[in-house]
């Protein structure tokens, strides 16, 4: 065979360099490279290597390697990958990208064949846009071949051979590699790296999906604080007092809480951040509209929040308030602005920066590629034993870059979107288990309810009588669960006796025959947006194509990025037939996640497609959140879960068992151990997660 040697890094050392080629005769062939002045992200990437040099040559690595190599068999390689393989290696054997000479670089994940010549430089510069990114085609080859072992292991990036496979990753997931490789941990700091779908958003009044509340509430204190049981414990309030009518809160802070700038905290602060979120009217804003009227301070430690009616769920609320220092926000407003004399109400500079208190403030934030926040020290609460010093939260969820990134230990906790197949490799990998705990969350197909032919009743049944639940659980993480009805089933104050649709195709033909569209269905195809980042959730959209086909429904499935679907359901006009999405309650009680799925007010956001715009229905949900006496409320809730399935406007498919795979060999993680804070975002506070290595 022969063997190209080549040093990928050797251009940037010297002007011009000659490297033995050993030929086929024993010849020697010289290649010469030229020398480019190295950018500032060259010289980081060139650290990087030099890490990822020193890294590769510890024999523990090279006998884990090497043992993993002698034990895995192709038959023990089919079984970790399972069914989807095949199908996964055909996607990219369609979309791989010739790599013949002057072809522009990939833009979508490829493989590449060694030619003789190669050298890992040279490729990196041609696909990648830069040599020193060599490293990140040695991760996802590496990666790839835990996978399938047609595709090189390349423990020497110096030494490559023609004929070896290589994985080129696409344009997104090298972005990815390259953002993480310039922002490893600070020297002798603890590091906490957690891979989230994206967007991130920081603002206090703008932020409220996964990634979003993860970050707040590191960043943020609040009044209480949700705890395991599904209640609060005071927090900022040491105590609190209500008037007889309900509709005065009174709230006494803590003294001495030191914002980031080192200010206090006051109850001016904790007054301006109601009104500043209710009159945004933005992210977490949906949970006190309506409610609250206003908020007032009394004095510099008794905030007083007056009611527009009796809430039974105010105080629990309070979890979603993030306190932010009022002096910092109105110092760098933008002017003019949509808030009058506010301009921008802090809009622009809370996008990248932190106003908060809370155990992490924001150190770098690349909106495009990572989070990273820092320990506060002069933090009022106390730290788990050996806390992060730093925390990032990186933005990828590429099945690729994760496991090479799992396996080199430069990532603690992945993100909860891993197919089972990735994570059964990770959960292979030594000092790596995979967290499975429920959560507050259920996935949805969400049905537009007012476009043709998904506004027929009828119709929409029939595909809820379709669909074939028990071999969508099955394609699940063990233990998961059919939804019974619009919330989990974990939820306080589910229904257990609401309706459950099963699959059962002859009353799918019957609902049929009795829509509007019945002698045309195929005039009426139903679209399907998938959200392009969770992968996973492809299989449950070609099983729904398959099922919807043997009653005669024809379904287009689209990937469509998760930005894409937040855009696309703004307006009744944009949003598809179907979107595939995953709900959480931002508190653990049913009456806040029936508001937030289908009440007219969160109707153009990305918790619902559904556009029910029902009148009944938010009277009813409006009715269920005044009402203080909790049995009572229960049962309104209960009425509405019956009331919501009659109409049918969603597919309820799982309630999730939320997913990690982490690096159990040196991290204690509360919620890995069964101690489960059950809102959204709250699994991933730092300060309670304890971090001695790697």
């Amino acid at each position: 065979m022969v063997s190209c040697v080549a040093d990928p890094g050797v251009p940037e050392l010297q002007e011009a360099v000659s490297i033995p080629v050993i030929g086929a005769g024993s010849a020697a062939v010289a290649l010469s490279l030229g020398r480019a002045a190295a950018s500032e992200e060259d010289r980081i990437l060139l650290e990087r290597r030099d890490a990822y040099r020193t890294k590769m040559s510890d024999s523990r690595v090279s006998l884990k390697t090497q043992t993993r190599r002698e034990q895995m068999s192709k038959k023990t390689l089919c079984q970790r990958v399972g069914r989807n393989l095949f199908l996964v290696l055909v996607m990219l054997l369609t979309l791989g990208v010739s790599a013949a000479s002057g072809a522009p670089p990939a833009q979508e994940e490829m493989t590449y064949t060694v030619k003789l010549g190669d050298n890992l430089w040279t490729l990196a510069e041609k696909y990648l846009g830069t040599g020193p990114a060599y490293w990140v085609i040695v991760g996802a080859t590496n990666a790839k071949y835990e996978e399938d072992s047609t595709f090189a292991y390349i423990e020497n990036p110096s030494l490559i051979h023609p004929g070896w496979k290589f994985l080129i990753p696409s344009a997104e997931a090298a972005e990815a590699y390259i953002a993480i490789a310039k922002a490893v941990p600070s020297a002798g700091k603890r590091g906490l790296r957690a891979t989230f779908a994206w967007p991130t958003f920081i603002d206090p009044a703008v932020g409220s999906d996964f990634s979003s509340t993860s970050s707040l509430c590191n960043l943020y204190d609040t009044l209480v604080f949700p705890n395991t049981a599904g209640g609060v414990d005071p927090y900022l309030a040491e105590s609190w007092e209500t008037s007889a009518d309900g509709l005065t809160w009174t709230f006494h802070l803590k003294q001495g809480v030191k914002f980031h700038n080192g200010s206090e905290l006051t109850a001016s602060d904790v007054a301006f951040s109601m009104n500043r979120l209710l009159e945004i009217g933005e992210g977490l804003a949906y949970v006190f509209l309506g409610t609250v009227e206003d908020a007032t301070a009394l004095d510099d430690y008794t905030v007083e929040f007056k009611l527009a009616q009796p809430s039974g769920l105010f105080l629990i609320s309070l979890i979603r308030l993030y306190v932010a220092d009022e002096e910092e926000v109105m110092d760098n407003i933008v002017t003019p602005g949509p808030y009058g004399d506010k301009g921008d109400y802090g809009k622009e500079y809370l996008l990248t920066h932190d106003a908060g208190s809370g155990a992490y403030k924001v150190k770098e934030f690349p909106l495009e590629e990572y989070l990273l926040m820092e320990k506060y020290d002069g933090w009022f609460g106390t730290f788990a034993p050996n806390p992060p010093d730093e925390v990032r939260f990186i933005a990828t969820t590429e099945a690729a870059t994760v496991r090479t990134l799992m396996s080199r230990q430069e990532l603690e906790i992945t993100d909860q979107w891993q197919t089972i197949e990735a994570l059964e490799a990770l959960n292979g990998m030594e000092g790596v288990d995979v967290s499975a705990f429920p959560v507050l969350t259920e996935f949805y197909y969400m049905i537009h309810t007012q476009n043709p032919p998904t506004d027929d009743v009828h119709f929409r049944r029939a595909m809820a009588y379709a669909f074939d639940y028990d071999t969508a659980v099955a394609l699940e993480w063990p233990g998961t669960k059919q939804s019974r009805g619009p919330v989990p089933a974990i939820t306080a104050g589910h229904n257990p006796d609401v309706f459950v649709f099963e699959r059962d195709l002859d009353k799918a033909r019957e609902e049929l025959a009795l829509s509007a569209y019945a002698d045309e269905l195929d005039a009426y195809p139903v679209e399907v947006h998938w959200c392009t980042e969770v992968p996973h959730e492809e299989k449950f959209a070609l099983l729904f194509q398959a099922n919807m086909a043997e009653v005669g429904i024809k379904v287009n499935i689209v990937s469509t990025p998760w930005m894409s679907m937040v855009e696309e359901g703004a307006t009744l006009e944009t949003s598809p037939h179907i979107q595939t999405t995953y709900v959480s309650a931002d508190f653990p009680e049913a009456g806040s996640l029936l508001k937030l799925r289908y009440h007219s007010d969160t109707a153009p956001t990305w918790s619902q497609n559904e556009w029910l715009l029902d009148d009944e229905l938010d009277q009813m949900v409006d009715d269920a959140l005044v009402t203080v006496d909790e049995e009572e409320r229960y049962a309104t809730y209960r009425e509405l879960q019956d009331y919501i399935v009659d109409l049918c406007p969603s597919i309820f498919l799982y309630d999730q068992v939320q997913k990690h795979a982490y690096q159990s060999a040196y991290v204690d993680w509360p919620a890995a151990r069964g101690e489960v804070i059950p809102v959204m975002g709250y699994t991933m506070f730092a300060a309670t997660i304890g971090v001695t290595g790697p």
